[in-house]
């Protein structure tokens, strides 16, 4: 008979898998788990007690570098949060930019889970054929903000500006021949709106290929199907949010529960999973993506038949475009009174939750009638999530702490602030 022995097992924060923080101390009988104690390490970068020292406006930065992966989701609920303190009205326009763009960030987003999901577990090749996509969807961030991630976007009152008319071309060298240039720029020749038309026409065949690739795959069903399950009670009772409760087959996602911005005008499904394993988990996300696709060929259809403003007249809060301010002298000083002293937002307490790509972000606001937060609490939620580990990872093998960590997507910028 072979001997067992109960020993304790460092889960990184060195192996690929735990995202260079997370330390994972595992009480193992032979190879199952007997008890996970999760340590989320010490990033520590005391994101809530910075906004509370900067203006309101200096402070959309910081929520781009919570969750990384999800840049313009955060922005999206930190400006809610002080436009509603504000009273504040956000144009029509602009509204369908944030809702495009939210879009896209849950697509760059579930894109990197599935890719580095299916890396932790041994297939390469997904990998690769995610980040090709996230490419174009990068390119996009560039050309409305000039950044590719930290995007600082959404500005309460709207969003920075307009879609350009025109979309950057790749140029000419000697690494790349002329017909290689032509198939680069052939969808780059109109403007943004016509690049993200062109991509959304593209990208259902692309989640096909991942699909090919995963779905059916033998190896990829072993190492998923029943691996973690989580009962729709127990999963309300744990706090998840997100594709983490709907794979347990809880239908509440915040667009639909309560809608924000224009997300009650738009046609989409809630994708929903009835076991609650790292498979459904995988299969949520995937028809994720298929419906996110959707929301954003229905808001470039709405931006290019409606033009119009796309940030509030409201200069208290919201500054005068450039060319306003180079010739008018009220602009000039409203513009030099945003950047230098910011603006004092009502007095009051407010929680705005959006639907992140991870789950319901939070953001609880608490003004006391200066130009800077009070108080700032942020609702990560992998925070939730990742609390949950012991309990999913309970009676599974030690080969099964990758796939488990992967399904909860956590990043942990906003985890640990």
């Amino acid at each position: 008979m072979s001997e067992f022995k109960n020993y304790t097992l460092n889960f990184g924060p060195q192996h690929p898998a735990a995202h260079g923080v997370l330390r994972l101390i595992l009480d193992l009988d032979g190879e199952t788990i007997t008890h996970a104690d999760p340590h989320i390490g010490l990033l520590h970068r005391g994101t809530e007690k910075l906004v509370e020292t900067k203006p309101f406006n200096q402070s959309i930065g910081y929520m781009d570098r919570l969750d990384y992966v999800s840049m313009m989701c955060n922005e999206h609920a930190y400006c809610l949060a002080i436009e509603k303190l504000l009273g504040a009205e956000v144009p029509k326009r602009a509204q369908y930019i944030r809702v495009l763009f939210s879009e896209i960030t849950r697509i760059l987003n579930h894109l990197l889970w599935l890719g580095a999901n299916a890396l932790d577990l041994g297939a390469m090749t997904v990998f690769l054929y995610a980040f090709r996509e996230r490419e174009d969807l990068f390119d996009c961030y560039e050309a409305v903000s000039g950044a590719r991630m930290h995007a600082a976007y959404f500005r309460p009152g709207g969003v920075y500006r307009d879609f350009p008319g025109s979309m950057p071309q790749y140029e000419s060298s000697k690494f790349r021949s002329k017909k290689q240039l032509e198939i680069l720029n052939k969808n780059r020749q109109g403007s943004l709106l016509d690049f993200i038309w062109d991509f959304t026409e593209r990208f259902p065949k692309c989640v096909d290929e991942y699909e090919t690739l995963l779905t059916d795959n033998r190896i990829w069903k072993q190492r998923t199907v029943d691996i973690g399950i989580v009962t729709p009670e127990r999963a309300l009772q744990l706090g998840f949010t997100g594709p983490m409760l709907r794979a347990s087959g809880v239908a509440w996602d915040l667009r639909r529960k309560q809608p924000y911005e224009v997300y009650n005008n738009l046609d989409f499904e809630i994708p929903i999973g009835s076991k609650g394993d790292c498979y459904d988990r995988y299969l949520v996300r995937v028809a994720e993506m298929r419906e996110s696709n959707k929301i954003i060929r229905q808001c470039v259809k709405w931006l290019k038949e409606n033009p119009g403003p796309v940030i509030s007249a409201d200069h208290k809060y919201a500054p005068p475009d450039r060319e306003t301010m180079k010739h008018d002298m009220e602009a000039l000083i409203h513009h030099f009174k945003l950047f230098t002293e910011g603006y004092c937002v009502p007095e009051g307490e407010v929680y705005v939750g959006i639907e992140h790509p991870k789950g319901e972000f939070g953001i609880n606001l608490i003004s006391d009638g200066a130009n800077k937060p009070y108080r700032l609490k942020i609702r990560a939620p992998g925070f939730a999530h990742i609390s949950a580990l012991d309990e999913m990872l309970k009676g599974h093998m030690l080969a099964d702490v990758p796939a488990m960590i992967a399904t909860i997507d956590i990043v942990f910028g906003d985890i640990d602030r």
